[in-house]
């Protein structure tokens, strides 16, 4: 049960934004720049290091939820992604991506910097500065996002189907349309 009051009982971050729409602009604002503005990583690949770090922080909501973004945009689809969110290690990515996921469960196991070696291996795979700068920066603000969703104890969805379409949704129309 929700810590606190969420009209229409939309689940997760979802009914957090309805309700507090003087917050959800700017939050929606930066997860549009972060997972659809200009990045040398494409959209599901940036949606895939949402879903891992949410994964690591055990918010379901949002694991899910952007889970099923990235399979929307992958060639792997839900399968790559439920690989990554059981081991990232061990699933089918690129050395560069699975580097830069590295990187992501750094910055989402402590804030301090991501070791020299974690980044010199991104960097071994063909990490530019932009691909380190939009790793960091896309963990960090899901760790936000999750403590937001997580902390507040948000409901999860109860429809069938209500994650595959919350993908598509974000899919084509993205953040600032998304609620």
């Amino acid at each position: 049960m929700p810590h606190i009051t969420i009209a229409g009982d939309l689940p997760g971050i979802r009914g957090l934004m309805t309700d507090h729409p003087e917050s959800a602009a700017p939050l929606n604002a930066i997860a549009d720049a972060l997972l659809r503005g200009p990045s040398p990583l494409p959209r599901g690949e940036r949606e895939l290091i949402a879903t891992y770090v949410s994964e690591l922080n055990r918010t379901r909501f949002c694991s899910d939820t952007h889970g099923a973004a990235a399979a929307a945009q992958l060639d792997g689809g839900p399968g790559l992604v439920k690989a990554v969110q059981q081991d990232a290690d061990t699933a089918p990515l690129s050395p560069l991506l699975r580097a830069l996921l590295r990187i992501a469960a750094e910055v989402q196991a402590a804030a301090r910097p991501v070791a020299d070696e974690t980044i010199a291996a991104a960097r071994a795979e063909g990490a530019t500065d932009d691909h380190i700068h939009d790793t960091v920066l896309i963990s960090a603000a899901f760790c936000m996002y999750n403590r937001y969703v997580s902390g507040l104890a948000t409901s999860l969805p109860t429809e069938p189907g209500y994650y595959e379409e919350a993908g598509r949704r974000i899919t084509t129309h993205g953040y600032a349309r998304a609620v």
